[in-house]
């Protein structure tokens, strides 16, 4: 029960810990939480985990710090049009900075899914249609987020690319819609600014909610075993884009929820 503790975040919602949410990190059942906005109910729930909880091991503070967290930058397609990976950099070193003193631990960027169909309503996250500009961004959020030390011990906050993989090519520019897409186009278009996130040692990664070629992303054994794992030799840990396990039903690859966390561990 305590290592599946580990797989799952919450959100706390309100002004202030909830006793459900007080009670579940007590019994060990949750491992993140969402920063809400409200620094006390951090402190609060880091109180619970460490003082309280059988194993008192810290919780990890996850929030959206895209372009900036008090500090506000362009949107990432803004900032990828500035074609200077230096200066992308510095902003995300002010994120991780401000981030950081409020509690947080790990950010859900950088986002590199290349996009090139203008329907698609994410598009103004994305770094845009380039895979080598895209790379280029990408790795310059990575190190600026994380801010690793001569040791390898980080500064800022964990960064977590996003969304693995082609996201951005979801048919008819309809969110969480399907991707098909060839091997030659996978290799040379969309992964390419994912490997480029892992070389600069980003320490987690995010699922796509959509299917890649008729396979859950949440649930592809080739993509997150096989490249991610095996071929990249990726240490991190991999975490799902928001429901994207459960979502696997309505992709129509398994019967449930218990079959839907099944194929996602």
């Amino acid at each position: 029960e305590e290592k599946i503790g580990q797989l799952c975040q919450a959100f706390p919602g309100g002004t202030s810990l909830s006793d459900d949410l007080a009670g579940q990190i007590r019994a060990g059942e949750v491992s993140s939480i969402f920063y809400p906005g409200e620094d006390k109910i951090v402190q609060d729930a880091q109180r619970v985990a460490v003082e309280q909880s059988r194993l008192g091991i810290p919780l990890i503070v996850a929030r959206d710090v895209i372009h900036g967290f008090r500090t506000i930058f362009p949107i990432p397609l803004g900032q990828a049009a500035s074609w200077n990976p230096a200066l992308i950099e510095e902003a995300a070193k002010y994120s991780a900075y401000e981030s950081r003193k409020v509690g947080i631990h790990w950010t859900f960027a950088p986002m590199v899914d290349i996009s090139r169909d203008p329907r698609w309503g994410r598009i103004a996250e994305s770094p845009g249609e380039d895979p080598v500009l895209a790379a280029s961004v990408g790795g310059a959020m990575v190190r600026g987020f994380q801010l690793p030390d001569s040791n390898g011990v980080l500064r800022g906050i964990a960064a977590c690319p996003k969304h693995f993989v082609g996201y951005g090519l979801a048919e008819g520019g309809r969110d969480y819609n399907r991707v098909m897409v060839s091997r030659n186009e996978l290799r040379n278009v969309f992964l390419p600014p994912f490997e480029a996130c892992i070389d600069e040692q980003a320490r987690t990664l995010m699922t796509a909610f959509n299917t890649v070629n008729g396979v859950p992303a949440s649930g592809h054994q080739r993509l997150l075993r096989g490249v991610l794992k095996d071929e990249w030799q990726f240490s991190g840990f991999v975490v799902s884009d928001w429901g994207s396990v459960v979502e696997m039903i309505k992709h129509g690859s398994v019967a449930d929820k218990s079959d839907a966390a099944e194929l996602a561990i």
